[in-house]
């Protein structure tokens, strides 16, 4: 697609789901870019199965710009289990205010996520090769915002995310339709690890054909994470909190 019909379907979708006074010129061509290189990237890597420009902009780049009202100013964020970059890439796009940490445990991942912050020249985003709970070890407490989409069950995400957040720090999970369910099943987890829900979100993002629903929750740490957590992940596996 070329870029003057990219930036009008680009601009429409975001302007009808409430997102348009995020854009200018240059975050709608860094947009561009970055789904030429997504798409490319992955006929050789299985990072998406999401392909067809539409569905990129609605399912990941409307789906991610949703979330990035919850995000403070100038922000120190680290996105857990990044996979393609999402939510990321469009944050930090977004958002060049925040400062990205992009954390995943799948080398492919994070060398696409270093190649394509070269390409697309964004100074806001590093990326880590780690597992989270290795990652928190010498990491702990030291992000204004963790936040993850699409990773795992908010019983066990939660003690890989609310090591990793400030006391006052904010813990963003993105959820679909089971996140409610999730929610009621780890939230005694979350508050012993020192989160309390903060604000719970549900919306419904459309490009005029399809939809799709998302929930965010949003926790506040309100006091430090004892010692001892996170666990290794098998333990996180065989007992969640």
């Amino acid at each position: 697609m070329e870029y003057q019909a990219y930036k009008q379907l680009f601009s429409n979708i975001f302007e009808s789901n409430g997102l348009g006074e995020l854009l200018n010129e240059d975050k709608i061509r860094l947009f561009y870019e970055f789904s030429d290189i997504l798409v490319e990237s992955n006929k050789s890597f299985n990072l998406t199965a999401i392909t067809q420009e539409k569905d990129i902009i609605l399912k990941h780049f409307t789906d991610c710009a949703s979330v990035v009202k919850h995000i403070p100013n100038d922000a120190n964020l680290i996105d857990v289990g990044c996979g393609a970059g999402f939510p990321s890439f469009p944050i930090a796009i977004l958002r060049d205010d925040v400062k990205v940490t992009s954390l995943d445990s799948t080398a492919k991942k994070i060398s696409f996520i270093r190649d394509t912050v070269s390409l697309l020249k964004l100074q806001n985003v590093s990326a880590v090769c780690s597992r989270a709970e290795e990652f928190a070890i010498k990491n702990r407490e030291s992000f204004d915002v963790c936040i993850s989409r699409a990773v795992a069950r908010l019983n066990i995400l939660s003690e890989l995310c609310i090591p990793l957040v400030k006391q006052g720090g904010l813990f963003i999970a993105m959820k679909s339709s089971t996140g409610k369910e999730e929610h009621a099943e780890a939230y005694l987890g979350i508050q012993k690890l020192g989160g309390e829900l903060s604000e719970r979100h549900l919306a419904s993002l459309s490009d005029g054909e399809v939809s799709i629903s998302r929930e965010t929750f949003v926790y506040r740490k309100i006091h430090a994470t004892p010692k001892g957590f996170p666990r290794k992940y098998s333990q996180i596996l065989k007992k969640p909190l």
